[in-house]
């Protein structure tokens, strides 16, 4: 279930409901008014939960799914475990789609509400200056500092001894202690998630959080995208540079360093202690062992192994990729190929 202190609850729907609402069709029909309360990803879903399956890569989460329903193509119906109600639909990820905007509705400011709501609640010694907002249920901890022109959003809690800086927008958010935010970053925006339908191009809800754990920092102007069912996390003693982004369900360890322009896609997983230069960037769904370092400007495509240094386009071992920059640069000036000392 999304969390309640971010996301409105619109539930229940029955399947007849969802099945009519996507264009679907339910197998079982005596199953019509069961119930269903959340959407989920497979591997998380409980009997009152509505998952989808699009991807045969991971046919294996269907069927160990607990999911009381899940949207499927005609073509893997079969797969899925008897338990789990089947409604057959084209485009699978779209009509979960439907059905989360169904279930599920972003909590947002109140119109007219004043710049710090009365549910809000401020520690001793937090200082909020001019032009900031808090939204309803936000919780900001002792000695705290909230500059001009930031926004915390509806139930975004903040720890104690945090800076944040002028024109922040966290939503979405659990931040520790000591935590610094500078100056224009967002935290909390729904990541990039999009499907197609039959009417174009859509956006996929986004359900999860970011979690920025004790003595972060964020720099000016950097991104970090919720989660799309579960959460962002950075770890502790992470710090990021200006104009980084950080992709939804990206699982950063302690004490690792990015350097400006590092984008780092979604579902990525990188350990404790690593570090990445200058405009490094990530394909999604990798993961990036302890220790690890990324070279400036470097495309990383493929896991990188613990404690190893990875550079170029495509990102290979670094002595690797030097001796084949050397060699590229003997053969356009015309000499022989030799070894690399």
């Amino acid at each position: 279930m999304p969390d309640p202190r971010f996301y409105q609850d619109l539930g229940p729907a029955t399947l007849s409901e969802l099945a009519r609402l996507t264009g679907g069709q339910l197998l079982a029909s005596e199953k019509g008014e069961f119930e269903i309360k959340a959407v989920a990803p497979l591997a998380r879903a409980d009997a009152t939960s509505l998952g989808f399956f699009s991807d045969k890569r991971y046919v294996a989460d269907l069927k160990a799914t607990k999911a009381g329903a899940c949207f499927v193509t005609a073509a893997i119906a079969q797969e899925a475990p008897e338990n789990c109600a089947i409604i057959v639909v084209d485009r699978p990820q779209v009509a979960w789609a439907t059905a989360a905007s169904r279930l599920h509705r972003p909590k947002t400011f109140e119109a007219g509400a004043p710049a710090i709501h009365p549910s809000a609640r401020l520690e001793e010694g937090v200082l909020v200056a001019p032009g900031a907002v808090i939204g309803p249920d936000a919780q900001v901890g002792k000695g705290t500092r909230i500059g001009p022109g930031a926004m915390i959003g509806p139930g975004v809690a903040i720890g104690r001894d945090c800076d944040i800086g002028a024109r922040v927008v966290i939503g979405f958010a659990l931040i520790g202690d000591r935590v610094r935010i500078h100056a224009g970053a967002v935290i909390g925006e729904p990541g990039f998630g999009a499907a197609v339908s039959a009417a174009g191009i859509i956006d996929l809800p986004q359900l999860g959080r970011v979690l920025l754990q004790d003595n972060v920092t964020v720099g000016a102007n950097s991104c970090i995208d919720r989660g799309a069912y579960d959460d962002t996390v950075v770890g502790e003693n992470t710090k990021i540079d200006n104009l980084v982004h950080l992709g939804h369900n990206v699982r950063v360890g302690r004490n690792c360093v990015m350097a400006a322009y590092t984008g780092i896609s979604g579902s990525t997983t990188i350990g404790d202690g690593v570090s990445f230069g200058g405009k490094a960037g990530l394909a999604d769904h990798l993961v990036i062992g302890d220790g690890a370092r990324i070279a400036a400007a470097a495309a990383v495509m493929k896991n990188v192994p613990a404690g190893e240094t990875w550079g170029g386009f495509p990102a290979q071992p670094i002595r690797q990729w030097l001796r084949e920059t050397a060699w590229l640069a003997r053969m356009a000036a015309g000499r022989k190929s030799g070894g690399v000392e």
